[in-house]
């Protein structure tokens, strides 16, 4: 299957490929990944995550058509432009002064690749490459700690392999980040070569798994606690003392 803009976040691809996104909904619950696979499932978008794709777009080259067409979405009754986008604005004004920001961030944008890694194929998609330099990877964080609970090594050890599986080589991996706080920071981390090849082998040692449950093979296994196992569980018969525990 040959993966286009428009077809790269399609059901049908989503069934043909892992992508990182997918990789870590199977390593969060894999009945909710599941669930997203088939199309029974889809996380809604908070406004703190739209924060985060307004800016994407803007790097993409398509907020302000969107921002033509569809105004309602972006503007008060009033005439006032919503929270977010304000917020998302800001950063934008911010990170477009900084000539070291920009350089990083500016390469081709949203290339696609596929590869076969690990016994399945993959799908992944770069904000921005730069052929024989490097890979970027714009995040929009709360701040820069979250950066390492979001795994974002993950990301960046499967666009590295991926990458050098299409034929580029090995590239220097980056993320530029920046954050949220009333005064947006920003900086760009290089992530090293030692830790995205730990984070590989932990994708490696999981794909097992993951494919065999995708393909059917094994049941899912239902985390309990995410909006999916919320939106299906049945009651049960639990004892007061839980809630006083800890």
């Amino acid at each position: 299957m040959k993966l286009s803009d428009d077809t790269y976040y399609s059901k049908e691809a989503n069934k043909a490929f892992f992508s990182v996104s997918q990789y870590k909904d199977f390593c969060k619950c894999e009945a909710m990944a599941m669930a997203k696979i088939r199309g029974d499932f889809e996380q809604k978008q908070t406004k703190a995550m739209l924060i985060g794709t307004l800016v994407d777009w803007w790097f993409e080259g398509t907020l302000d058509k969107l921002r033509g067409e569809s105004p309602n979405i972006f503007y008060c009754r009033n005439g006032a432009l919503r929270a977010e986008f304000r917020k998302a604005d800001e950063i934008i004004k911010r990170v477009q002064r900084d000539g070291r920001f920009m350089q990083y961030m500016g390469g081709e944008k949203q290339k696609i690749l596929t590869f076969e890694m690990f016994g399945a194929p993959w799908k992944m998609k770069m904000d921005s490459f730069v052929e024989d330099i490097c890979i970027t990877d714009l995040k929009v964080v709360q701040n820069f700690k979250s950066l390492a609970f979001w795994r974002y090594d993950i990301q960046g050890a499967v666009y590295v392999e991926g990458a050098d599986a299409c034929g580029y080589g090995y590239l220097p991996f980056y993320l530029a980040a920046v954050t949220k706080e009333a005064v947006p920071n920003f900086d760009i981390f290089q992530v090293d070569r030692p830790t995205l090849d730990t984070a590989l082998r932990e994708v490696e040692g999981n794909m097992p798994r993951f494919i065999a449950v995708k393909a059917g093979l094994e049941e899912p296994r239902y985390c309990g606690v995410c909006d999916y196992c919320k939106s299906v569980k049945k009651a049960r018969i639990r004892n007061y003392s839980e809630l006083l525990e800890g």
